[in-house]
């Protein structure tokens, strides 16, 4: 079994990238293969709204100038994916949302590909707005019918320079935990393939609010 990690950071390996780690370690531990992808010093624009990657049905976004069709595939061949963001503004930082937006969109719309893999989303933040940002973060597994670990908090840490996150103890238990808790919930996904019938997709209902 195989884990991705996203980074939006700036920073490759600044406080996200030390708490996207410390929950790979965990995974490593259980025997299960850890990637970070650094997606936060990547220039990358947002979703045009063209419906391309609906009409295509190619499980790629219309715009091919960046690395994010490369990430879906990466996406689809993983076992769990792993979300971490710094807060900007109370929120996910432009160029990781960007991503999320094009990606999420395209796996959802062609298969939908995300559909029961475990995700999970870590924070780290200076002092305010984490879990602003680790609720928006979870929008997208939500979304995409993903099954999701939980830790013994909501998994967010706390420090500003490069570092400092370790100095939060509870902060690095909640990520400890939460690497813990992934690995299992992965090992028993994994386990009950054979035995349990899966719950087959239903097509998607949209409802439109204003009517003619």
């Amino acid at each position: 079994m195989k884990v991705v990690a996203f980074n939006g950071s700036p920073r490759k390996d600044g406080n996200t990238g030390f708490a996207l780690n410390t929950v790979g370690e965990e995974l490593k531990k259980a025997g299960i293969e850890f990637t970070v992808i650094h997606v936060g010093n990547k220039t990358i624009r947002g979703c045009a709204a063209c419906g391309g990657c609906v009409t295509n049905q190619n499980e790629r976004c219309v715009i091919a100038n960046d690395e994010v069709n490369d990430w879906i595939q990466k996406m689809k061949e993983a076992d769990g994916i792993l979300l971490g963001a710094p807060v900007h503004y109370a929120g996910i930082p432009g160029t990781m949302k960007s991503f999320l937006d094009r990606a999420f969109f395209a796996a959802t719309v062609n298969g939908p590909m995300m559909r029961n893999k475990v995700g999970a989303a870590v924070v780290a933040v200076r002092r305010s707005g984490g879990v602003a940002t680790f609720d928006s973060l979870n929008h997208y597994l939500m979304y995409a019918e993903m099954i999701m670990p939980t830790s013994n908090y909501w998994n967010v840490t706390h420090g500003l320079q490069p570092g400092e996150a370790i100095k939060d103890e509870e902060g690095s238990q909640i990520m400890r935990v939460l690497g813990k808790n992934m690995a299992w919930l992965l090992k028993v996904l994994a386990a009950g393939k054979d035995h349990v019938e899966p719950v087959l997709p239903e097509a998607k209902i949209l409802t439109n609010f204003v009517r003619d």
